[in-house]
């Protein structure tokens, strides 16, 4: 099966599964690096061509640089996107020339001549900065070092902006699942009019839309990982685990049907959605390749995606433009964030 392709630029496709990168940047269990690499080998082979990383993604860009070397066969067929993530704590200080050695960094740990896609975000609005940075990007991009600037986490006003200062966005990475559709107020609407692609992550909430947590109770006390703390705060806004459970319940009636799986399920609705290129799988292995590279290729019913409206009825949130929540440092969800890694993972 081959895994169905977009174009979001022109002259540029990718896959419309991305193979994410977040889960193996630590904090998700031990990652055997060979592994990981002939992994990567599996999904290209398969069809997921396009890969998710980020500058702050500790150890992650240079393993696919490795993947390079080891599979240099497989280079051309690759799309890398990256991220730009300056620190919080430099945001006021920050430099075209601090951006310009990061974008550097970016391309000596992959590889690589030019970035595929660079996404760029900004921790705090209330700092001046964010527009000239997205500028200093964009002249990156015309002296041949980035082909495409996207964004990550904006907000719909801020966004606006960035148009308005003449800065090209390709691409939006935001949460955008069945469990969270703040995209929905206003941002989509806004991209379709700005032909900007939506690439969408936490179709699978860390792992919390999949059958191991159907028909199970609330979980308590401290998550294995970061995605699980990060996830039930989602689920909590959404309406709480009991009509979450629902929710399973209703992909996993639809998955029965078509003989696949809750979270490819959960990944084929958000593709259906106006504006949705891509959803980015996070994976440490290739144990669920197949369904992975499968997804994009569901027929969903009109019936199927009545009974998911049905459970989003009655669901209660999250609430406000994306993102939003989470730049609130003295909130639920922002006090598990962490703001300070490109520093970090530079020391890594």
């Amino acid at each position: 099966m081959t895994t169905p392709r977009t174009e979001i630029a022109p002259g540029y496709a990718i896959s419309r599964v991305i193979k994410g990168g977040w889960h193996l940047a630590g904090g998700h269990g031990a990652i055997d690096q060979i592994q990981a690499i002939d992994d990567m080998a599996s999904f290209v082979r398969a069809g997921v061509t396009t890969f998710d990383c980020a500058d702050i993604y500790t150890g992650v860009e240079e393993l696919i640089g490795s993947f390079h070397t080891r599979h240099p066969d497989l280079v051309g067929q690759v799309q890398i996107h990256t991220k730009y993530v300056p620190d919080l704590q430099s945001l006021a200080q920050l430099r075209p020339s601090d951006t310009e050695a990061v974008i550097d960094r970016s391309l000596r740990r992959l590889g690589v001549e030019r970035l595929d896609l660079v996404q760029f975000h900004w921790w705090d609005y209330g700092v001046p900065g964010y527009v000239e940075a997205a500028q200093t990007l964009s002249a990156l991009q015309r002296k041949g070092k980035i082909r495409l600037v996207g964004v990550t986490n904006f907000d719909v006003e801020r966004l606006a902006e960035l148009i308005e200062a003449g800065v090209r966005v390709a691409a939006h990475q935001l949460q955008y699942s069945v469990l969270d559709r703040r995209a929905e107020h206003g941002m989509v609407a806004f991209c379709q009019r700005h032909a900007i692609a939506l690439l969408c992550y936490g179709t699978v909430a860390g792992g919390f839309i999949s059958e191991r947590w159907l028909g199970k109770p609330a979980p308590t006390g401290e998550f294995t990982n970061r995605s699980l703390t990060k996830y039930k705060l989602i689920i909590d806004d959404f309406g709480g685990w009991s009509l979450f459970q629902e929710l399973l319940h209703a992909l996993r009636a639809i998955a029965h049907r078509l003989g696949t799986d809750i979270a490819s399920v959960s990944g084929r609705l958000t593709l259906d959605w106006p504006g949705a290129r891509a959803v980015i799988v996070g994976a440490t292995h290739a144990g669920h390749l197949a369904r992975n590279a499968g997804l994009a290729s569901l027929a969903l019913s009109d019936a199927d995606r009545a009974t998911v409206a049905a459970v989003h009825a009655r669901s209660s949130g999250p609430l406000g433009d994306c993102y939003t929540l989470e730049r609130d440092r003295e909130g639920r969800h922002g006090r598990i964030m962490k703001y300070n890694l490109s520093k970090a993972a530079a020391a890594g």
